[in-house]
C-alpha cells in the first residue's frame, strides 16, 4: 500500500511522512504541499490511501477529495487537519472521505486509523465522533431502512456512528471481526448505501 499525503505545514507533512516511513508497514510514501500538485499527476499510484489537509491553501481538501473520487472512486482517503467545524466535517463525509482525524492525534492512533481504513473502517477522532453523535441527538427522526435492521446490526452501526474501529466494535460486543464484517454488510444491503460513509449519514438523518 502506497501513502499519499497534502499537507502545506512543511513540520506536519515532514512529521508524518517520517512517521510512515519509520512504520515500515508501506510500499511508498508521497508527499505534496498542495492540491493541485497532486491532481496534476497523470497517474496516480494503485491502491493507494490519501492523506488530505482540509485547510490547504488555493483548492482546499474537500474539493481535491471530489476530483480524486471521481477519478478514482474506490480511492481510500483520510481527512487531517486542525479543523473542527460541524460543516467541514460532514462536507467531507458526505463527499466520500473514509475517516476523518485531528492532527493532534498520537502516532499510534494515527497508524491504527489508517489500518482501520484499510480493512475498510471509517476511522474518526473522538473529538469528532462526538461531534457526529451530537448532532443524530438533536435530528431523532428514524433513519431510512433502520426499521429492516436487526438488534445487533443497529447496535453495530450505532458503533460505527461513533468512530469504532472494526476490531473494537469485536472486542465490545465478544463477536468475531469477520461477524463485524458480515453484519456492516447486511447493513448496507438492508439501507441500500455503498458505503459505511453513507449509511452513518444515513442514520443520522444526513
Amino acid at each position: 500500500m502506497h501513502i499519499v499525503i497534502v499537507e502545506d505545514q512543511l513540520d506536519v507533512r515532514e512529521s508524518l511522512c517520517d512517521l510512515l516511513l519509520l512504520s515500515g508497514c508501506f510500499a511508498g510514501v508521497t508527499a505534496y504541499e498542495h492540491a493541485e500538485e497532486l491532481l496534476a499527476v497523470k497517474k496516480l499510484p494503485e491502491s493507494a490511501l490519501y492523506i488530505l489537509d482540509i485547510g490547504l491553501p488555493g483548492m482546499d481538501g474537500v474539493e481535491c477529495l471530489v476530483r480524486l473520487k471521481a477519478r478514482d472512486p474506490g480511492a481510500k482517503v483520510l481527512m487531517f487537519t486542525v479543523m473542527e467545524h460541524d460543516d467541514k466535517v460532514f462536507s467531507a463525509l458526505k463527499a466520500g472521505a473514509d475517516g476523518y482525524l485531528l492532527k493532534r492525534e498520537t502516532p499510534e492512533k494515527i497508524l491504527a486509523a489508517i489500518d482501520d481504513a484499510l480493512q475498510g473502517g471509517a476511522p474518526m477522532s473522538s473529538e469528532i465522533a462526538r461531534r457526529v453523535l451530537l448532532s443524530f441527538r438533536e435530528k431523532p427522526a428514524t433513519p431510512e431502512g433502520s426499521s429492516l435492521l436487526s438488534e445487533r446490526e443497529i447496535e453495530v452501526l450505532e458503533k460505527l456512528s461513533k468512530g469504532f474501529l472494526y476490531k473494537e466494535i469485536a472486542a465490545q460486543r465478544g463477536i468475531s471481526l469477520n461477524t463485524v464484517k458480515q453484519h456492516i454488510h447486511h447493513i448496507y444491503e438492508k439501507m441500500q448505501v455503498q458505503n459505511r460513509t453513507e449509511a452513518v449519514l444515513r442514520y443520522l438523518g444526513k
